[in-house]
């Protein structure tokens, strides 16, 4: 996983010369720590860590009513504003394209960045909407109806990816 963390960040500053125009926004949860890790890459190749915040879309999910009744909002941290910032969303998984539908929705009522690149480790394939990452860190082919589990050593104690089969009903 490092490696391919390293190659992310390397492919983000190739893009974008000055990293301190960068803004890498996690999206709640597996993202913050993807955008951090991020962040500590770049820092170690040009001596500049970019600013770092997290998306919490919680509520712009398509899917609310079923996720339950009382759904768990923690927020939204963001440095500062994002005008005229490239920000780069940054989420462990890309499945169908909702988050990232989301995550845009809720840009939106921030401000206007000068754009928006999407970075991801996993892209798993299986898109229901026209959403597609800049950088993506590894291309996995899934069944739709497997898992994807990705854990990091600073959220979860160790780095894995694991593809799992689907749940079997009760």
């Amino acid at each position: 996983m490092a490696r391919v963390i390293r190659r992310m960040a390397g492919q983000l500053v190739e893009r974008e010369r000055d990293p301190t125009s960068l803004l890498l926004l996690g999206i709640r949860t597996r993202g913050l720590p993807l955008a951090e890790r991020i962040a500590d890459e770049i820092a170690r190749m040009e001596a500049t860590r970019p600013a770092i915040g997290v998306l919490d879309i919680t509520l712009y999910r398509d899917d609310l009513s079923t996720i339950g009744p009382q759904p768990v909002v923690r927020g939204s941290e963001l440095p500062g504003p994002i005008e005229g910032r490239l920000v780069v969303l940054c989420d462990d998984v890309l499945y169908t394209g909702r988050t990232v539908r989301a995550a845009l929705d809720e840009l939106r009522d921030y401000g206007r960045p000068r754009a928006v690149r999407l970075a991801v480790l996993i892209d798993r394939g299986h898109r229901e909407l026209p959403i597609q990452a800049d950088i993506v860190g590894k291309t996995i082919a899934t069944a739709r109806d497997e898992l994807v589990e990705v854990a990091f050593t600073g959220t979860d104690g160790h780095d894995h990816v694991r593809v799992l089969a689907p749940r079997k009903p009760r």
